[in-house]
């Protein structure tokens, strides 16, 4: 369908689209690019290294959780399945939240307001 980003899919569901067919939260994961609360993040990055805290704090899911960007990162740079596995909950599980989040204030009617600063976080 050629929408991916979380910038397109809140866009889209602007425009009334309910249903997304799309590879980029497994995509990115496999290539070290995570989706979190606070924004994209590259988890190889150097500043990643010694870091221990969660991966995202701001979901509550257990690779968000569990696991810290100084060890996804450790998983990464040693080529261990386990972190793309990680890397690809932690995508999926913000995309989970993303558009629960959008329906929730769809039914509030805060959906643009909410959209402007959400992206103002995440992009």
């Amino acid at each position: 369908m050629g929408v991916g980003t979380p910038e397109n899919i809140l866009t889209a569901i602007e425009m009334g689209v309910d249903m997304f067919d799309c590879v980029m939260p497994t995509r990115n994961a496999r290539n070290g690019t995570i989706f979190t609360t606070r924004g994209r993040m590259n988890v190889r990055n150097l500043k990643n290294k010694f870091s221990d805290e969660p991966i995202d704090p701001g979901l509550n899911i257990y690779a968000s959780q569990a696991f810290s960007l100084g060890y996804l990162r450790h998983l990464f740079t040693v080529g261990e399945i386990l972190g793309l596995q990680l890397a690809t909950m932690q995508n999926l599980g913000f995309y989970m939240w993303l558009v629960k989040e959008a329906r929730k204030h769809i039914l509030d009617n805060t959906y643009s307001s909410w959209k402007t600063s959400i992206l103002d976080i995440i992009s």
